[in-house]
């Protein structure tokens, strides 16, 4: 159900990081890694498996929206997730 602005105790910008500002140009992520890192998280951060889903469903579509950044890499099976990292110049 819709509430009232002013029900908020605090209304914030909707930014989001940059490819550039998030991810080490050196190296490739999961997008469970991705997902931690955007909320300020250590990549390696140990955190329950509910909240993950919520982070992981953030960081799919700044995937997407960033998709032009980034490169892909290939899983090292079939069981492991797939690789993100920066675009080189």
């Amino acid at each position: 159900m819709p509430r009232p602005k002013e029900s908020f105790d605090g209304i914030y910008p909707c930014d989001f990081y940059t490819p550039e500002e998030l991810l080490d140009p050196d190296q490739m992520y999961t997008i469970y890694e991705i997902a931690r890192l955007l909320q300020g998280l250590e990549p390696d951060a140990d955190i329950d498996e509910g909240t993950e889903a919520v982070l992981v469903d953030w960081a799919v579509p700044w995937v997407m929206k960033n998709a032009d950044d980034l490169v892909i890499g290939e899983p090292p099976t079939d069981d492991d997730p797939g690789y993100y990292g920066l675009k080189d110049d």
